[in-house]
């Protein structure tokens, strides 16, 4: 099974992009420019599912919390873009959550609610600073409010990924662990890129 999504991970990571800005605001609006960004971005869409899977695996106050971390992490990282704020690495720290989350999520890591948001939150910081770097004509408030939401669904994609295996009786750490092992690979692939 591991074999398969290494391959499978292997053969269509090729025609897989880094998230750049994507719908135009002057054409589609604000709001859809933002909706879109993290969901044409195969870096965004697997960590924010991943820490939505994350989070259902640690169960209890974490479903809630870690996820609500990334996202309001997320939003200062874009309110210090706006600011003409510096930060050094986005890309790079960008990738290293793709692999550390899916590290995470393999190795069946079990953290304390409060670290566990911490990490998330860490990572949600280079996300956020990125959609601010490429915000372009949008509007800040709509553009903001529309990634912003299009994370909060793909966290809870992940979360209900977590609830389908669970009802399945598939978390049984395997497949859940391969999807992580899976995801780590995504982001060293990503990196070579």
């Amino acid at each position: 099974m591991l074999k398969r999504l290494f391959f499978a991970v292997a053969i269509l990571l090729p025609f897989a992009t880094p998230a750049h800005a994507h719908l135009l605001p002057s054409e589609h609006g604000s709001f859809a420019a933002g909706l879109s960004h993290p969901l044409f971005g195969i870096d965004h869409i697997l960590v924010m599912v991943a820490v939505g899977l994350w989070a259902f695996r640690a169960g209890g106050r974490a479903v809630f919390i870690v996820p609500s971390a990334f996202v309001a992490m997320m939003g200062a990282g874009y309110l210090f873009a706006l600011a003409g704020g510096s930060l050094p690495f986005v890309e790079p720290g960008i990738l290293a959550s793709v692999v550390a989350l899916g590290l995470l999520i393999a190795f069946a890591v079990r953290l304390p609610v409060a670290m566990s948001a911490s990490v998330v939150g860490v990572f949600a910081v280079f996300h956020g600073f990125a959609h601010g770097a490429e915000i372009g004509a949008a509007g800040a408030f709509a553009y903001g409010t529309g990634f912003a939401v299009a994370t909060a669904l793909l966290h809870a994609a992940g979360i209900g990924l977590g609830l389908g295996l669970a009802r399945l009786n598939l978390t049984g750490d395997k497949l859940v662990r391969a999807l992580g092992a899976g995801t780590a690979v995504a982001g060293v692939v990503l990196f070579a890129l």
